[in-house]
């Protein structure tokens, strides 16, 4: 089938896009090559993303059960010792496993893996290490990395016994040792959980986010409640505060900080300082200028419905196109542009793409926040309090609420947004409800198993009407 070209299918990244497309291609009977220059497959999220930093998140929950005296009010009592390496060890081990599957499934689906970074030649053609590879239809799944702070240089130092200094996501999960005092620059979901990894484990953490609230791009008062949470658990936040400057003397960080309107600067002395402003697309010596292939205002490049480029046989999925920057929407659309190729249908309903935050308690959303769904006309909202659930209540874990926003005319769900301690694993639901267009009066009328942290999602679409039960 692949006629005068080496491979039917050749995916360029094997990250979360790129290597689920490379083994739905292969599925579909294409031949079907991957190219990645990273030791290991799997990209950004399962070498250095998602997956390592919930290894830590989900060790520092336990750390912080034990030492908090959590555990000793469920009548458990342990003094808990930290011990780093072990820590750090397991987090390396569920990396290796998941990196080494990836691999697995390449040679169970017989897709090649070419190791090495791909650059255009023509729109057929790439050259990987040297050698040249063709193929009819070529998927760039690049990924995205860091967003630099102008004027701040990462220093990630693995070679030191503690790690670097002033670091990216990628060195703040390397660290060897807990900080006695870091700064985070950005109050997004990254820098967030990876702040609140080491805030558990001892480190006084304090985070500057240059808006007036956290987590940029989710429902107002969820992002006002976390902020809430996150001072109650003991994070410093410097909200609507811009960053100046950061300078180094040795094994310490001075960040120069002001009102984001201006005025009186002030001194935040770290041990470590991450930079998390966020993510921008990789696209940087893919040869894009040889094919022809323009990128827009945020350096994305733009595809069709299909996920076609405007050049005949490149494809792109992920991070380097629009759209929230998330390894599962990334993944829908890698099975997807495999099936268009394939002369199937592959479809993403860009609609309901949930986001997750996986601190404790987890916050998630999934479709409109309040404010836009406002925007489009008539809203009705119900709530529901964690607070009243009975198994958040027998677990300790009091803190989130539960909240369905709904057309006022239709019903129809428009958004579903929850901070509880499974909000991730809860807003699952709601995107299935979203994905048949259920109303709030269909999720409140489906019997949920009791006593469980789902049933907060019965109430607040109850709650929609004005009917809940246990408030």
């Amino acid at each position: 089938m692949a006629e005068n070209y080496d491979y039917d299918v050749l995916v360029i990244g094997a990250g979360p896009g790129g290597y689920v497309a490379a083994i739905r291609a292969a599925q579909l009977g294409l031949k079907t090559a991957c190219a990645e220059g990273r030791e290991t497959l799997g990209g950004t999220c399962l070498n250095v993303g998602c997956i390592p930093s919930k290894a830590l998140l989900h060790a520092s929950e336990y750390f912080e059960a034990a030492a908090s005296g959590r555990m000793a009010a469920m009548g458990v009592k342990v003094t808990p010792e930290l011990d780093l390496p072990t820590m750090q060890g397991q987090r390396i081990d569920a990396v290796k496993g998941l990196t080494g599957g990836i691999e697995f499934l390449f040679k169970k689906n017989k897709v090649d893996w070419l190791k090495g970074y791909a650059t255009f030649k023509d729109a057929h053609t790439v050259d990987v290490a040297g050698k040249s590879v063709t193929a009819r239809n070529i998927v760039i799944a690049t990924g995205s990395s860091v967003t630099p702070l102008p004027g701040v240089e990462i220093d990630n130092d693995p070679g030191n016994k503690n790690g670097g200094v002033v670091v990216d996501s990628t060195g703040a999960l390397e660290l060897t040792a807990v900080p006695k005092k870091m700064v985070v620059i950005g109050g997004g979901v990254i820098g967030l959980e990876l702040g609140s990894v080491w805030r558990r484990l001892g480190a006084e953490v304090t985070v500057v986010e240059f808006l007036d609230q956290l987590l940029p791009g989710m429902d107002g008062e969820v992002r006002k409640e976390a902020g809430r949470i996150f001072k109650k658990q003991g994070m410093t936040l410097k909200l609507s505060t811009k960053v100046t400057g950061v300078t180094v003397k040795g094994r310490k960080a001075t960040v120069t900080v002001e009102p984001a309107a201006g005025c009186a600067t002030e001194k935040l002395e770290a041990d470590v300082v991450l930079v998390s402003i966020g993510r921008r697309p990789n696209t940087e010596g893919l040869g894009l200028d040889k094919i022809g292939l323009e990128l827009n205002a945020r350096g994305q490049i733009e595809t069709d419905h299909d996920f076609a480029t405007k050049v005949d046989g490149v494809w792109a999925v992920g991070d380097v196109i629009p759209g929230p920057m998330l390894a599962h929407k990334a993944e829908d659309e890698g099975i997807a542009v495999a099936e268009n190729i394939a002369g199937l249908t592959g479809i993403v309903n860009h609609e309901v793409i949930p986001g997750v935050v996986y601190t404790m308690p987890e916050i998630a959303g999934v479709g409109l926040t309040e404010e836009a769904a406002r925007q489009r006309g008539p809203v009705k909202v119900g709530k529901f309090p964690m607070l009243a659930n009975s198994r958040a209540k027998t677990n300790h874990e009091p803190d989130g609420f539960v909240k369905v926003i709904a057309d006022a005319q239709t019903d129809r769900v428009l958004g579903v947004w929850c901070i509880a301690a499974v909000a991730g694993t809860m807003i699952a639901q709601a995107a299935q409800a979203m994905e048949f267009g259920a109303t709030s009066e269909d999720i409140a009328y489906t019997c949920h198993a009791h006593p469980t942290h789902s049933e907060a999602i019965k109430e607040a679409a109850m709650a929609v009407t004005g009917k809940p039960i246990h408030i």
